[in-house]
């Protein structure tokens, strides 16, 4: 069986753990006969799972018991029209930084149901950095404040939270949830898709202040009213029954063999200086990252060539290193070493870098 070091930006590699286990359960789950995929899930079987998946969430994330959790579809891009739909009710206002492509299109999405300002953008510098925020900036009235905690593309990361006061802080973590500890009381909403860190593609998972339910714009759809699915138990119509289930495992994983949240950034933090520490050091390769915000989960780097990007990612390929080829937004290389990457996949990378920068400088 070939198994490759796979550093995509997502759907990204899972727990090979997880994998087998997931194999092993495939046609018979725990003696019900039943694939998950093929059982009800009005189920009491199928009832545990979803249950489980929710408990073993709130356990790992540590989430307050006045904060809803919701497993939907749609992915992380439903959640750009839902949160407006459901905040954007008070002031008619909301207030973005635009620190890349998720946090843009989360902006100009509430822009078409109420007034988005923007308080501080990066894009003077391809989003290579954090901006600097001045809270006299802030729109004190503002039905909440919107950011994108970690940002895949362009590897960046928020190290310090905005003051935002009364005003619900909201946040994409797609590509950063489960990295490490959140304090999600300091939240209004948290989401995220599930593909980079949490399990397959089509799940998107909601966490909720409860407080910022039942205030929906008259116009808002059935199924985009965070209270339709806080009602019925994510259960309104029929949910990513298989990407809740995979969520379930990765959940257990994180818990029971990485040790929970606070083990899983260490092993994330020693990943990450594994890299960053050869990009800082090396004469052909370096990272594009302002050094303080960077992120532990997405590395984008290039040469000061495009053939030789190109002919990395070719010979990386080729070597068991795939799509390492970065964003056309952005050009160069992006590792995404998410909580599934192991140790030795990048200690492997940063040696077959070190051996491409001998054999081509």
């Amino acid at each position: 069986m070939k198994r490759v070091y796979n550093f995509s930006a997502g759907p990204s590699m899972l727990p090979e753990a997880v994998l087998r286990r997931a194999a092993d359960e495939m046609l018979d789950y725990q003696g019900s006969g039943q694939s998950v995929m093929e059982m009800s899930h009005r189920s009491k079987v199928y009832e545990g799972i979803i249950n489980s998946a929710e408990s073993l969430l709130r356990e790992v994330m540590n989430i307050p018991d006045n904060y809803k959790v919701l497993f939907l579809q749609g992915g992380a891009s439903s959640q750009f029209a839902m949160v407006p739909m459901n905040l954007m009710t008070k002031s008619n206002k909301a207030d973005f930084v635009i620190t890349g492509q998720w946090a843009t299109k989360a902006y100009k999405e509430a822009a078409r149901y109420g007034t988005a300002n923007i308080v501080a953008s990066s894009k003077d510098q391809t989003f290579n950095y954090i901006p600097e925020l001045d809270p006299s900036t802030f729109t004190k009235d503002a039905d909440y404040f919107h950011i994108c905690l970690n940002n895949t593309i362009y590897g960046t990361k928020f190290t310090q939270l905005p003051e935002t006061g009364d005003v619900p802080l909201v946040a994409d973590i797609s590509s950063c949830i489960l990295s490490e500890p959140i304090d999600v009381s300091k939240f209004g909403i948290l989401y995220a898709g599930a593909q980079k860190n949490m399990g397959p593609a089509g799940l998107t998972v909601v966490i909720i202040r409860e407080d910022l339910v039942g205030n929906a714009m008259d116009i808002t759809p059935t199924m985009f009213n965070y209270q339709t699915h806080v009602d019925n138990g994510s259960m309104f119509n029929t949910p990513p029954c298989y990407s809740i289930y995979m969520c379930m495992l990765v959940l257990d994983w994180i818990k029971n063999t990485m040790g929970g949240l606070d083990e899983m950034k260490k092993y994330n933090e020693k990943k990450a200086a594994i890299l960053y520490d050869y990009l800082d050091s090396s004469k052909m390769f370096r990272g594009t990252v302002v050094a303080k915000d960077r992120s532990l989960m997405n590395i984008p780097f290039v040469t000061d060539s495009e053939d030789l990007n190109a002919k990395f990612v070719k010979e990386a390929a080729a070597n068991d290193f795939v799509n390492l080829k970065g964003h056309r937004s952005v050009g160069g290389m992006r590792a995404s070493i998410y909580n599934a990457m192991p140790m030795e996949g990048v200690e492997k990378l940063v040696a077959f870098m070190k051996k491409f920068e001998e054999e081509n400088a």
